[in-house]
């Protein structure tokens, strides 16, 4: 009999459902929010009941797009944290509710260990020991994978995230939210050497992004006082400045750690993975240091429930599932 695992992923503004059929994905359906944009970024209370909405015809879609029926599942897996609590909260009370209606087992996931574990959805897929730069709006770690439920955590940011740092950079330039993807396609046609902006250097493998922020801020603000139009004249040379300056310092680190920890197997995940001049700059650094490097597909990078139900099957064949105690943990740790 088949191992049929439906996932659900509902830890920020995506709502997402994957079926799972023996470590396959049969489907992945992702409901996007737009709400937010007017706001400059994600309103909680918002995004929660956006979910409530939204997470029953999500899980319907999966179903029939898997063509199996609900009667054939052999378990929940579910984003437990990190993320928005009332978020997660949704997708767990509706997992409860099919456990209990269904009664399958359920399997709790780490969102951020997900990320990296979409790595095996399809292939070519890492060796282990590899090291996976994770990065996202919420995150910036620098991960040692071991095996698929062994993970430690060998640096990340002391402040903001890469992705946070792109997006509101963003607005500072005036483009809406989320602008990360904005930066990226504007900077394909600009001057990466044009401007020069300080890259903030922490002890070990740790990241700060706090500090480029300031002082793209401080830059402009100068700028501006003299030339009303001197953003939308620069705007392509200034985009490509700071996202050289953002990738400089994110694989700066990348380097160190895979230097120092003696792996040549290098993985990126996350929606900030989803970044053409990050993904094109690692590849050069493959070439350079003689690395294998992995890049999931586009849809993978982003929130998404098929990374959760691939995290989710070798939880379950190392019999590491959870009952209905379970309860949503916005900062789950690894």
């Amino acid at each position: 009999m088949a191992l049929n695992i439906i996932a659900l992923e509902s830890s920020c503004d995506e709502t997402s459902a994957s079926i799972i059929q023996d470590g396959k994905v049969l489907s992945n359906t992702i409901l996007s929010q737009s709400v937010h944009e007017i706001y400059g970024g994600v309103v909680p209370e918002l995004a929660s009941r956006a979910h409530q909405q939204h997470i029953i015809s999500v899980v319907d879609k999966a179903l029939e797009e898997a063509g199996i029926s609900i009667d054939e599942l052999s378990a929940i897996a579910f984003t437990q944290g990190p993320g928005l609590l009332g978020s997660l909260l949704v997708g767990i009370s509706f997992a409860k509710g099919l456990s209990i209606a269904k009664d399958i087992p359920l399997i709790s996931v780490n969102h951020m260990q997900a990320h990296i574990l979409a790595h095996f959805i399809e292939d070519p897929k890492p060796d282990f020991p590899f090291l996976c730069l994770t990065i996202s709006g919420g995150h910036t770690q620098l991960v040692l994978v071991s095996n698929y439920l062994d993970m430690k955590v060998l640096g990340e940011t002391r402040d903001d995230a890469v992705g946070e740092a792109f997006d509101k950079i963003g607005k500072m330039l005036g483009f809406p939210y989320p602008s990360g993807y904005l930066i990226d396609e504007h900077a394909k046609t600009g001057d990466p050497g044009k401007f020069k902006f300080p890259s903030t250097s922490v002890p070990g493998y740790n990241y700060s992004f706090s500090g480029i922020k300031t002082a793209v801020l401080y830059f402009l603000r100068d700028k501006l006082k003299t030339d009303d139009l001197f953003i939308e004249k620069n705007l392509s040379d200034l985009c490509a400045s700071i996202q050289h300056t953002l990738i400089k310092m994110l694989m700066e680190k990348l380097i160190l750690c895979a230097k120092e920890n003696n792996i040549k197997e290098i993985a990126i995940a996350g929606g900030v993975a989803a970044n053409s001049g990050i993904r094109d700059h690692l590849i050069g650094l493959s070439e350079h240091y003689d690395w294998k490097t992995y890049i999931p597909k586009l849809e993978y990078c982003t929130d998404n429930a098929a990374m959760i139900g691939i995290a989710g099957y070798y939880r379950f064949l190392e019999g590491a599932l959870c009952d209905l105690t379970v309860i949503p943990n916005a900062r789950l740790k690894f």
